[in-house]
């Protein structure tokens, strides 16, 4: 899966330099090399004249943008264009803090400009996206980046791209893809279902919401009765999303109200994944988990590395609180950081030398099933 060599245009690393600086933060972006360009195969569905994003042959593609993860998203987005089977058939769709965020978030014409830069022929737009629609819902958390705005984008995805996008993959920044993504975008959602994703029913589910919630007759198992199956959790990370369903169900009000009862009563800890859940476990179309490898960030206390989960990969997630770039950039990366390397488009401050192509994925990289459809 390591892409098609008849689908490259190039395969030169060209180095380009992107360091904007963003508006009144004074904080430049990183710089990042130009990555190869990969072309459709045969079989991809031709363009339709005049569409735009509006094409159906599209596959779309939704993350947020932000100079703190702009590394792992860049990484992100080659590795979902290196293992496409149709990459010129994709578009993104990224959400940027409007006003830059808050530590300098980038202002949106300076991460389109480094985007631009490194994936010249990237089909996407950038969304604004404002963090007053979502300030005075955010509840205090136990890791103060789970309160940052921009997590709680994706309730609007709706509201932001054209309402002729019919669904979304959404991805956090933090992932790999080692797999043709057009296979998970063709995930079947039943009538009854808006959202999919890798479910785990092994994970104790009661963890994630507080004894007050647990508790209150008026909640607990109450708000999961007679739903499709037995809640489960599932990682917010990664996820296939029915637009139009969303905006019929007005999806995002209902995780607003659940927001706004937080702020009356603690019903959970964790940020912007307790309020998904609350809507979603039950009613969740289930994904085959090799679309999830997610974890590999490590354990939030100790730190320490974990393992791919067994079984094949499609997608790796680096979730928790440990990301690859920075223990790479320490030193002390974790074994399978050396796969997210890989992908990593990122030029060192003071490296004036030219760049080299990161190199292919090898099939040693990962576990012989990896691939195994």
């Amino acid at each position: 899966m390591g892409g098609n060599p008849a689908m490259r245009a190039g395969l030169a690393l060209v180095v380009v330099v992107v360091a904007v600086v963003v508006g009144d933060v004074g904080a430049a972006l990183p710089r990042f090399a130009e990555a190869p360009e990969y072309r459709n195969g045969e079989g991809c569905p031709a363009a339709v004249a005049g569409a735009g994003v509006c094409d159906p042959g599209l596959v779309h593609i939704a993350m947020t943008l932000d100079a703190h993860y702009l590394r792992g998203s860049m990484a992100a987005i080659y590795s979902l264009l290196k293992h496409a089977s149709c990459p010129e058939s994709i578009f993104f769709h990224f959400l940027a803090a409007a006003d830059g965020g808050e530590g300098g978030g980038g202002a949106v014409g300076e991460l389109r400009t480094a985007v631009a830069a490194s994936f010249p022929s990237l089909r996407f737009e950038i969304y604004p996206f404002r963090a007053d629609a979502v300030t005075g819902l955010i509840s205090a958390s136990v890791r103060a980046a789970l309160e940052a705005p921009l997590n709680y984008a994706r309730n609007y995805l709706a509201d932001l791209l054209p309402k002729c996008v019919p669904r979304a993959i959404y991805l956090d920044s933090d992932v790999l893809a080692v797999d043709d993504v057009r296979r998970l975008w063709e995930t079947r959602l039943p009538a009854a279902a808006v959202v999919a994703a890798p479910e785990y029913c092994h994970a104790n589910f009661s963890r994630y919401f507080t004894e007050t919630f647990w508790s209150d007759p008026q909640l607990g198992d109450r708000v999961f009765a007679g739903r499709r199956r037995a809640p489960c959790y599932f990682n917010t990370g990664v996820m296939v999303i029915d637009l139009r369903r969303w905006r019929v169900g007005n999806y995002r009000r209902r995780i607003e109200v659940w927001m706004e009862l937080q702020k009356e009563k603690r019903i959970y800890e964790l940020g912007s994944l307790p309020p998904f859940l609350l809507v979603f476990a039950g009613e969740v179309e289930a994904v085959d988990h090799r679309w999830n490898q997610h974890g590999l960030g490590g354990d939030n206390v100790l730190g320490s590395c974990r393992p791919l989960h067994k079984g094949p990969v499609s997608l790796m997630h680096w979730s928790g609180k440990g990301k690859p770039w920075d223990r790479l950039d320490a030193g002390k990366p974790c074994p399978l950081d050396h796969t997210w390397k890989s992908y990593d488009l990122y030029i060192a401050e003071g490296d004036s030398s030219s760049a080299s192509a990161p190199f292919a994925l090898s099939s040693s990289a990962l576990p012989a099933a990896a691939f195994s459809w």
